[in-house]
């Protein structure tokens, strides 16, 4: 079933593309073609801020994709309020939770010693904000990719296999904190790559297409108030807390 929040893909295509497309293997070569071409600007305008917030985290979206989304730079509080998403096995933040999980993110990550010794988290829990529709990992990564820069490190992408990241990614986001995602980036820790060369070695990347080895696509789980889906949510959130 294709991922339909705005009830209109029948009409209006993929999440209500510019070409009103409806085919998906179409629909991610237009969104990459607008990632790939949208990053020196994207970079570019991190460059201005000397600390990332959550404006900046919703401007690199709508960089990277406006040539195809009208509602790129929106989050899910904007374009889906009342649902609960899911990629796979993974459930993401609900829309209201979307803002905090990705601000202790930018908090934590821009702490640099702490951003050394943890990478993985700090990316897992920009995964788990899922802020967007679509877009998530290409706009999450740029933004990574600029502060882990200043913290004196860089992650070298195009060497990272899509799979096995995915997977230490999924891993992370169900249960934080525990290593599962810094154990596999510390491999490809490397001297930190210029803002000027970023764009290049992140092109580079093999998991950065938009499509799941798996085949996985994002899913609406329904409506957060529905009592299935908020036990459903609810589990979720017990599993991320605990500490065994």
């Amino acid at each position: 079933m294709s991922f339909d929040p705005f009830g209109d893909l029948a009409t209006e295509g993929y999440l209500r593309n510019v070409a009103k497309e409806k085919d998906l293997d179409i629909v991610k070569r237009l969104e990459h073609t607008s990632f790939t071409t949208g990053l020196d600007a994207a970079f570019a305008a991190l460059r201005k801020s000397n600390k990332l917030s959550y404006a900046n985290v919703l401007e690199t979206h709508g960089i990277l994709f406006n040539a195809i989304y009208p509602w790129a730079g929106q989050d899910r509080l904007i374009t889906a309020p009342n649902l609960t998403v899911r990629k796979g096995s993974v459930i993401f933040a609900n829309p209201a939770e979307i803002r905090p999980a990705i601000e202790y993110a930018l908090r934590k990550g821009q702490d640099k010693d702490y951003l050394r010794a943890y990478p993985g988290e700090i990316l897992g829990y920009l995964a788990f904000g899922h802020p967007f529709l679509d877009g998530n990992g290409r706009t999450i990564v740029t933004l990574f990719s600029v502060i882990a820069q200043r913290a004196g490190f860089s992650i070298d992408w195009s060497a990272t296999d899509k799979e096995a990241y995915l997977s230490a990614l999924t891993k992370e986001i169900r249960r934080p904190s525990k290593g599962h995602l810094d154990n596999y980036l510390r491999q490809f820790v490397r001297a930190p790559i210029t803002l000027d060369n970023l764009t290049a070695q992140i092109v580079k990347a093999p998991g950065l297409d938009g499509r799941d080895p798996a085949g996985d696509e994002n899913e609406v789980v329904g409506d957060i108030a529905t009592p299935e889906v908020k036990k459903q949510y609810e589990a979720m959130l017990i599993k991320r807390r605990q500490n065994d």
